[in-house]
Order: C-alpha cells, then structure tokens, then sequence
C-alpha cells in the first residue's frame, strides 16, 4: 500500500508514530530497494542525519508547531540545490556545493519535509528518456527492459518504488510529465513563476519549471500548497493567482494528427480515456498545427542556443566531460544567430496568440502524454529519433506559457503506464487537479502492476482463430510453447472468417472488412522468443499481424494474403472455427 505525504503528516502531527519512525521505514524501503535500482540515486543523506533531522521535527511538533508536511520524506532531482549535497547535475566535471538550498527546498523543509538525497536525471535535464547519466540508467519500476522517462528519471523511480511518497523534478519540454505517465504517477507542472527557480541549474532559464511527482492529487496540492509563492530571487517569479475553469470544453488533438509510432495500445487507452471524459463535458476536436510548429521550435528552432548558454563554459573547457547525445543536442545552439533567435521570438509571440485564441473557446486540453514508450536499448540504438517521438504532445506547453498535469490513464500490456495530460493556460492549476479528481473517478482505474523486482520476461499476446484452438490439431504448437491461456474473446466487428481450400490440417482465413462482423477466438501469451518461434513456423498464405478485439484492443493474431481466398467459403455468418467444424461434423 502506497503511503502518502499527506497521510504521514496527519499521522505526525498528531502523534500517532513519529517522523523518526516514519524515516526508519523510508530507510528500509531504501536499503531494500538498492538491489534492484541504485542508479535512480546520485546522492543520499547519512541515515544517522536523517534520523537526526526526523528528532528535530519531533521536537517542533512537541513544540506547538504546525508543520503541513511533518517529517515526510522527499527526494530531489539532483539540478535542484539542497545545502548539505552536491548538484551535478548528473556530470561529475560540473559539481559543486551549494551555499544554500533553492527556495522551493528552503520551503519545503520549513514545512518539516526531510530530503533523504537527490536523483538521477538525463544530463543537464536534456533528454525525455532517463539513459543519459554516468550515474546509470534508472528503469521503469513496473518493466526494468523499458525507460522510466526523463529527464527526471530518478525522481519518478524513486517515488513509484514507493521510496519517498514525493519527489521534485524539473521540466522544459516534458520532463515531469513523460516519467509520470510511465511509471503510473501523478506530475504536476505548475504555471512557469508559480514556483521559484531560485537555486536550480537552467536548461533553458525562462522556460523552465520545478515539477513534483506524487501517487495522488491531494499530494500534489499539499506540495503545492507549500511551494508556490513569489519569490524576489527569481526574476521568473510571479505573484500568484488561480483562475477560474470549468473544464466542461475539453479540446483534443484532430484524429488525423494524432501520432502513435506504431503503437495501438496506446491509441487505444487514449480512446478509452476520452470516453470517461466525454462523461464530465464535451470533447472537441481541433487544430493542433499551431502547437506542434511551437514544440519543434523548441530543438529545431533557436531555444537550443538557451541550452548552451546554460554550460556553456563546461562546452568550451571540457566537453568531453558532457554526454555524447547531450552534447549533440546542447552544441547545435552555437550556430544560432541572433537574428535567428529574433525571428524565433516573433513567431513565437504569434503561435501564442494562437494558443490564447483557442484557450478561449476551449477550457482545457487533454492530451496523450506521450504516444508510446521505448525500450533501454532502443533508445541506446536511437537516441535522438525516439526522444523526438516521446516530446511530440509535451514540447510546446512551456513556451506556450500553459499549467499542465500528467494523470495515469491505463495499462499497456508490457506493464509501463500510459497516462494523459490536462493542459490549461497559465494560473489554471488548480482547476487542473479539479478536472484530474473527476477524471480520476470516472475513470476508475485499477491499482499499478506489482513492481518489477528481477526483470520480466518480455511476453505476447496472440490471438488464434482456428486450428490452433484448444482441441484442434495444432493446439500443440501453443502448449509446446508454455503458451498461457488469457481467454475466448471476439474481433471487433470488421472481419470476415474464411475456410480454405485444400488446407491440411483444415485452417481458416481471417480478414479484415468493414462489412463483417464479430469472430471467435482464443487470446494466448506467449515468451517473446516462444513467439518468434512461433512465427517461423507459420505458412503462407497465412501471416501474423495485429487484430482488434471487440473491446477496441489490439494482439498480435493471425492474418491473411490475399491468395489464401482462392476458392475459399465464407464462414463468418457462423461466428467463429468450432461453428463451421462442427456444422462439418
């Protein structure tokens, strides 16, 4: 059971356990969980100053003090500064020891949070993966073979292990949401000035935002509710303000602009997640054109050379020191001009009053937070390209000056998590964690899969429609196969079934056609090397690709050329393989 930042304050602060005994157990969950990921960490308070720092707020309790988060333990991407630990900044060459911790820190801690370390991250928080780091790779915590999303890698492990109950990220085109989507978690970016910068390394300064990663709204309110303010050391902050929103116009990228990369499932969960909002109010489809130039702008526009100025001495000195694929992306910024730059700034201001035009006659926007999600060594293989793919919904938000909030919105098959993101303009933040509690109860979500400890085994899902069937004669390629039987479903109501001619054994032919209707079968799950297996032994004419289910999911399941119709009966009037064998019989 996921413990809470607000249920362990309650608990302090009315002295039903203490904030030592509350660090006790993070320190166990810790120590327990370094086996698995010592890598979302780069740094972590002795326990013995941990401890002390828990006495301490004990004794403020005891005192009379009233402390929002009493002794709740937290953990802090390592660009945050936090007095007492290096910031690198995930680049050993750039470290340093700060003199003071950032505001956002300072204020928390004077609310009685403890910080037991700082986390990994994409290098210089440039990357939206969490494979960038000479501190390691920090992993999905439901699949370890897939990416946990950056650039605050660390900070979403650590939170979704169920090490600390929240943890601060950062995020310029996405890095407090994509890693929430994956890891199943709430990330809430508030509007760029609601929470101070002070005391955070830049990516790219005036963008920028200090995010938090949470198992729920109410922590995300809590933090909040603690953070935000104005803040004289930045020169981003603002004073701050809530506006007003229904949430009752939800705008939705036009279905033809929507990008998916190949994967159905998650077009699919989007799908489903859009039925439960169409519940709270109406969902409208736009014009996403203006939004996207504003995203590529980000990296293909001048707000790279931003980027640079941030290291750029490092770039000069020693940039052997910086991560190959960082260095790629962040050295393009030299060859801006400032021409260029001028010209960015105008376009922009132009895509801005695009994006207010259409916030004006939508209330919020609800998008994909990413439209799949990447294996380790996928990314390794491709590291740019698939970055690209995964900012495709979020790079535009902060130059846009939007509030956004990451919310878990299904399951993919694999484990890692699909989640939307509500986007409202700047000061709707809490009318965002609003519409995410509706969102949230319509949608009923089950609880996260259990955390992968060892690695899974990669598995498949197939479907079969006819000789493979349980009973029929090549069932044995299946059960030979330690196939696992997941359950008798039908197609969506797109195919048509077909007996072929002089096939031994007997074998159907499934097609797809708008004017057929539902199929029989029986879904199977296979290893992914039982299934490759698998496939080789499959002949022509018959093939595997993806069927829909009636449900609207998709498997991997037999398919058909074209030549295997030759002389073949149509049998989807009878629904399925065991209808036309027995109407044989």
């Amino acid at each position: 059971m996921t413990v809470t930042a607000s249920a362990i304050a309650a608990t302090v602060s009315s002295g039903q356990t203490s904030a030592v005994a509350v660090m006790q157990e993070t320190l166990a969950r810790i120590a327990a969980y370094d086996a698995v990921q010592p890598q979302a960490w780069i740094s972590r308070a002795a326990p013995e100053t941990l401890l002390e720092q828990a006495a301490a707020i004990d004794a403020r309790i005891a005192a009379g003090e009233v402390l929002p988060l009493a002794g709740v333990p937290f953990a802090a991407k390592d660009n945050i500064d936090v007095a007492g630990f290096e910031t690198t900044a995930a680049c050993p060459a750039f470290a340093y020891s700060p003199t003071r911790s950032a505001t956002v820190i300072e204020r928390l801690t004077a609310a009685g949070a403890i910080c037991v370390g700082k986390t990994n991250l994409d290098q210089f928080a440039t990357g939206l993966v969490g494979v960038r780091s000479p501190y390691g790779i920090p992993r999905n915590v439901r699949n370890l073979a897939y990416v946990s999303g950056g650039s605050s890698s660390g900070s979403a492990v650590v939170t979704a292990a169920g090490l600390v109950p929240f943890a601060l990220g950062t995020d310029t085109a996405g890095s407090g949401r994509v890693p929430a989507a994956f890891n199943h978690l709430i990330g809430f970016k508030p509007t760029k000035g609601r929470w101070s910068t002070a005391g955070l390394i830049p990516a790219c300064r005036s963008i920028d935002c200090i995010t938090v990663f949470a198992h729920d709204t109410a922590d995300a309110r809590l933090v909040d509710g603690v953070t935000a303010g104005f803040d004289p050391a930045d020169p981003w902050s603002k004073p701050l303000a809530d506006r007003a929103n229904s949430g009752k116009v939800i705008g939705v990228p036009h279905r033809n602009q929507r990008a998916w990369f190949g994967d159905g499932e998650s077009e699919y969960l989007y799908d489903r997640a859009l039925g439960k909002l169409a519940t709270l109010g109406t969902v409208v489809e736009i014009d996403i054109a203006p939004l996207l130039e504003a995203a590529q702008l980000l990296y293909g526009g001048p707000w790279v050379a931003e980027r640079t100025a941030a290291i750029a001495k490092l770039l000069t000195d020693n940039p052997d020191a910086v991560d190959p694929t960082v260095r790629t992306v962040v050295e393009a910024g030299w060859s801006k001009s400032a021409v260029e730059l001028w010209n960015g700034i105008y376009r922009m201001a132009e895509l801005k009053r695009h994006a207010d035009e259409l916030l004006a006659k939508i209330d919020i926007l609800a998008f994909p937070t990413t439209g799949t999600t990447y294996r380790v060594a996928e990314l390794q293989a491709a590291p740019v390209a698939l970055n690209s793919n995964l900012g495709f919904y979020t790079n535009f938000v902060n130059l846009l000056d939007m509030a956004a909030l990451a919310v878990p919105a299904g399951t993919r098959s694999n484990a890692t998590g699909f989640g939307i993101t509500l986007i409202g303009p700047a000061d709707s933040d809490r009318a965002l964690l609003d519409l995410a509690d509706a969102y949230l109860t319509a949608a009923e979500l089950p609880p996260p899969p259990p955390l992968d400890l060892e690695g899974k085994m990669q598995t498949v899902k197939l479907a079969v429609v006819g000789a493979h069937l349980e009973g029929m004669p090549l069932h044995w390629q299946l059960t030979s196969r330690n196939a696992t039987f997941v359950g008798a479903f039908e197609t969506a109501p797109t195919y048509r079934l077909y007996a072929m001619a002089d096939s031994v054994p007997p074998k159907p032919a499934l097609v797809f056609d708008e004017g057929g209707g539902p199929i029989k079968l029986e879904v199977y799950e296979l290893g992914v090397a039982e299934f490759g297996s698998f496939v080789v032994d499959v002949p022509p004419p018959l093939a595997i690709g993806t069927v829909t289910l009636a449900d609207g999911s998709s498997v991997k399941g037999f398919v058909s050329e074209p030549r295997a119709l030759a002389g073949a009966e149509d049998i989807t009037a009878l629904g399925g393989w065991r209808a036309y064998i027995a109407s044989k019989a």
